[in-house]
């Protein structure tokens, strides 16, 4: 049975290695109000987090992901619940073509851009983590 506090979250990564986040809808009664985040959303009943993620991706911005793209990056036991993060490279994605359904914004973010703001869902910390590894592996 899926708890009520299992979410997935995922890491749409363009060819300059920023990450696609949304602003969330400033409305009081939601987590995290008027706060960037990742893509994502909670697990329906009997779905899987991979499931999860690209019906969330689909639904917020009409983008059908090929399950063999999505990686599984990260699960985290965070404060609010159990995260999965996921992964998928998506080239030059124009995101002026996409229709967000919830939220009032998409944007790219650097790995910059995301050390100087507070992020929702401690997103700070799975990007930080990310973009670690991207440095790592591009000075080898």
């Amino acid at each position: 049975m899926t708890t009520a506090k299992e979410g997935t979250q995922i890491m749409l990564v363009n060819n300059d290695a920023e990450v696609l986040m949304y602003l969330r809808d400033d409305f009081p009664h939601i987590p995290f109000p008027n706060m960037w985040s990742l893509l994502g959303g909670m697990l329906e009943e009997g779905e899987t987090p991979a499931e999860c993620i690209r019906r969330e991706i689909e639904e917020e911005i009409g983008i059908i992901l090929d399950p063999a793209q999505v990686e599984h990056y990260a699960t985290r036991d965070c404060a609010f619940g159990i995260e999965h993060t996921y992964l998928a490279r998506v080239g030059d994605l124009d995101i002026t073509t996409l229709t967000l359904t919830e939220g009032q914004e998409l944007r790219w973010f650097s790995e910059n851009d995301t050390t100087t703001m507070t992020l929702a869902y401690a997103d700070n910390e799975i990007l930080s983590r990310w973009f670690a590894a991207q440095r790592a592996t591009t000075a080898r």
